[in-house]
This record gives C-alpha cells, sequence and structure tokens, in this order.
C-alpha cells in the first residue's frame, strides 16, 4: 500500500521543510498508517475492521490538513481528495439529473468503481439539506466498503450545533461514532500565525489612505493586464465580475457575501482567479450571520483552491466580531486569512 513507513516519509517531510517534528502530530500517523494498513486479513479489498471512517479533529493551525495530505500521498489504491463543500455539490448535481429515488445508491455505486478512500477536507454541516441527507449517504458508502477520511475542526458531538431540525441530525452522528476512529489533534500554537516579518495584504482602517494605498496596490498589480468583464453562470444564475484583469479580480465585499451566492458560485470564481481583492468586509455579528457564513464558505474554497487574497477592512484579523452561531468556525477562517495575506516577493 505505501513503500516507506509513513510515520518515517512524515519525519522526512517536516526535515525537508524545517517544520517542527512534533510527536502528537507523528502519533496522529500511526494511527492513520493502522486504520489503512492492508496487511491484516483481506476482504474485497481492505481488512476485516469494523471502522471505515478515520474523523481527525483540532483547532485551526495545528496541521490536520498537512498531515492527511502527506498520509495521502503515499497510500498507493484508488483514491480521491476533495473539499467537503465539493463533494456536496457533485452529489447534488448527481441527484438533480438523475431524479430518482435510488440516485444515493448509483452515486455511492460510481463512487466505489473508481475509489476504495475518500478524503474529505474542512467537515461542517451548515444547511439543512445537506443535514437530511448525510446518513443515508454515508451509510450506503460504508455498505460498499469505501473508507472515508475527515478533516474537521468540530467535534462530532458538536456538528451541525444549534441548527433547524437537529434531532434528525442525530442518528449520522451515530452513524460516524460506530463506524469511526476519532481523534483529536491539539497544540497550543497556530502555524498559520507565526510569519508576521513579512509584509502582508491587509489594509486597514477603511479611510481614504487605505483606499489611496490599495488602488496603488491593485494597479501595480494589473498594470500591464487587459481589463475584461467576465460572467459567472451557476445553474441559471449569473455572476458578473466587473473588474477582472487576466485573474485578478476585485470586489466588494457585498458583492460576494450579500447577495444569493454560494460555494459552487465561489468554485466557478476559484476556476478563473489567482489573486481576489476583497473590500470593506465587515464586522460580523447577529444580524448579518448570513453574510458571515458565506464569507467563511469563500475564504475555505478559496484557501483549498490557492487564491491569494487583498483585503480592506476596519479592524485587524483578530478584532474582528463574529456572530455566536459561527464563532467556532470563523476561528479557522480567521487563521486562514492571516495565511492567505501574507504576501512574498514572487509575483502573483
Amino acid at each position: 500500500m505505501f513503500k516507506n513507513s509513513l510515520q518515517n516519509s512524515f519525519r522526512e517531510f517536516c526535515h525537508n521543510n524545517k517544520y517542527e517534528i512534533n510527536n502528537k502530530q507523528i502519533e496522529i500517523v500511526k494511527s492513520l498508517e493502522n486504520f489503512l494498513n492492508t496487511k491484516k486479513k483481506l476482504i474485497n479489498f481492505f481488512p476485516q475492521v469494523d471502522k471505515y471512517c478515520f474523523y481527525l479533529f483540532g483547532n485551526v493551525g495545528v496541521g490536520k490538513t498537512m498531515i492527511v495530505n502527506q498520509v495521502y500521498e503515499q497510500v498507493k489504491i484508488k483514491k480521491m481528495k476533495a473539499h467537503f463543500n465539493e463533494f456536496m455539490i457533485n452529489f447534488h448535481d448527481f441527484r438533480h439529473k438523475e431524479n430518482k429515488e435510488n440516485s444515493i445508491t448509483k452515486f455511492v455505486k460510481n463512487l466505489k468503481n473508481k475509489f476504495d478512500l475518500i478524503y474529505l477536507d474542512e467537515f461542517q454541516v451548515t444547511n439543512i439539506v445537506d443535514a437530511m441527507i448525510l446518513g443515508k449517504l454515508f451509510e450506503r458508502i460504508f455498505k460498499e466498503n469505501i473508507k472515508i477520511i475527515i478533516t474537521t475542526n468540530t467535534k462530532l458531538s458538536e456538528l451541525y450545533k444549534d441548527g433547524l431540525q437537529r434531532e434528525q441530525f442525530i442518528p449520522f452522528i451515530e452513524l460516524i461514532r460506530k463506524n469511526s476512529l476519532q481523534k483529536e489533534l491539539f497544540l497550543e500554537d497556530d502555524y498559520r500565525i507565526q510569519t508576521e516579518d513579512k509584509k502582508q495584504r491587509i489594509f486597514y482602517p477603511l479611510n481614504e489612505k487605505t483606499l489611496f494605498n490599495i488602488n496603488q496596490y491593485f494597479r501595480k498589480l494589473t498594470k500591464n493586464y487587459k481589463k475584461e468583464e467576465k460572467l459567472i453562470n451557476t445553474k441559471g444564475r449569473t455572476f458578473k465580475i466587473n473588474n477582472y484583469y487576466q485573474g485578478v479580480a476585485r470586489f466588494n465585499f457585498k458583492e460576494l457575501c450579500d447577495q444569493n451566492t454560494g460555494a459552487e458560485d465561489y468554485l466557478n470564481l476559484s476556476q478563473i482567479c489567482k489573486h481576489v481583492f476583497i473590500e470593506e468586509v465587515p464586522n460580523f455579528d447577529e444580524f448579518n450571520s448570513n453574510q458571515q457564513l458565506r464569507f467563511i464558505t469563500l475564504i475555505d474554497i478559496f484557501y483549498e483552491k490557492k487564491i491569494k487574497l487583498t483585503l480592506s477592512l476596519n479592524y485587524e484579523f483578530d478584532k474582528l466580531g463574529t456572530s455566536k452561531k459561527h464563532s467556532e468556525i470563523f476561528k479557522r477562517t480567521i487563521s486562514r486569512l492571516y495565511e492567505m495575506t501574507l504576501s512574498k516577493k514572487s509575483s502573483i
């Protein structure tokens, strides 16, 4: 399944990249190695074990995604990696095309024909549509002996906390609890916020000087580019980009998060952009929690697709407010914003 020990490979990766070798991270790698070990007695492809899911949770910036990415690259089987939002979009698209009661079974059969392992990064449940369908979907996935690795910031018991009709979501939690190996990665430091000496692409507070500086930076990046008007069509919705310069796009926050946009729109946007300016990011509270959730989704997707960001706002990231509903997952957003707005000397 893998030539060398995953632990040795991870140590070598840390050494080559001059990363601290952390024993807690090594323990997670060891657990993943045991979870994926095929030297045990095999039935079909996977060993005869009770657990089909590896549920890895922990605070932002502790290295969950880094660890699983390294393990994923070493595993020599049919596999798929996807951001959870992207995975669910593909599922809903399939159901829409099939329009049949057995669409879940057919979707999972298609997965089984292609993959023995699925890695879902940034697992979170924020809408009732996904909440109501996940139980049946994962039950079928486990019946097909497909293994799943999940990374998330959320404890299993707190998934979809305070969500609509959460009582109907509890069976999914119990299904995962029964079929998964749960591991928490706890570290004191957020490794993504340890490069304060670099120039940052954040501009605050919102005033004339900030506007002048961001205008100057934008002109510098787009100096030799031609302005275009782009239209993105997502299931009949048309999203217009007024300021687009060969992969560099500029938006006001309201354009991206104050209208009927969602994960699919942001995924389509990420396909044509490499650097995005977002201006006038507001302070978040209970009154704009829907806009905050869209912003969280946007940052998750841009982070996964390695889109560079430049932002203007009234406060530093760690002083931004949040709604109570999204306070926990917003910690991950803040951590990612720090990482995504660190500029280097290289071009865009």
